[in-house]
């Protein structure tokens, strides 16, 4: 029985939300740089968005069709597809980005591997995840468990454990961590 598409359900709400972290991952990411940036789990495109004008091109790999339909197409491009199987040729991207996502996805090691495998070398592979090693993101999973979603939240230090290649670092504030790898 396939189960329900809670994103479907709320994309045209998640589009309207603003990303509010942009100078941070402007930062962490590197940004501008010249070529490519994918965003797995992007959705809507609104991290996507955001980021459009640091790079030349921005592509959005999402499951959800529903989410995938709210995003600007005109300056993004939307592809459907899981992050345990992205539908790129290897070392297709300069940055690849997963923002509050990975909790989401079947199988993280997998998911982990697909995009270290479409990094470019040179690039940057970061993951902006909710830190669930604080109170108010416990709260969040709890509710998340609550109304059916599969999420399974991981700490900084397990996400950096996902990739055995590469150069890792974490930055964590306020209640957001982003674990960054290097290739």
């Amino acid at each position: 029985m396939p189960q329900f598409d809670h994103f479907a359900a709320i994309a045209s709400l998640y589009a309207c939300v603003t990303y509010s972290k942009t100078s941070v991952m402007r930062e962490i990411a590197r940004l501008p740089v010249k070529g490519s940036l994918l965003d797995v789990g992007g959705g809507t495109g609104r991290v996507s968005l955001a980021l459009r004008d640091l790079v030349d091109e921005v592509v959005i790999a999402d499951v959800s069709f529903g989410m995938l339909r709210q995003s600007p197409r005109s300056t993004l491009k939307p592809v459907c597809g899981g992050s345990e199987s992205l539908p790129f040729a290897d070392s297709s991207f300069e940055r690849v980005i997963m923002v509050d996502a990975l909790h989401h996805v079947l199988n993280h090691a997998e998911s982990a591997r697909e995009m270290f495998r479409v990094l470019k070398p040179g690039g940057l592979l970061i993951i902006e995840e909710p830190d669930i090693r604080t109170f108010g993101v416990k709260l969040i999973a709890l509710a998340e468990k609550l109304l059916l979603m599969r999420s399974h939240f991981l700490t900084p230090d397990q996400i950096m454990k996902l990739f055995t290649n590469g150069e890792k670092q974490i930055h964590a504030e306020d209640g957001t961590a982003w674990v960054v790898v290097g290739k």
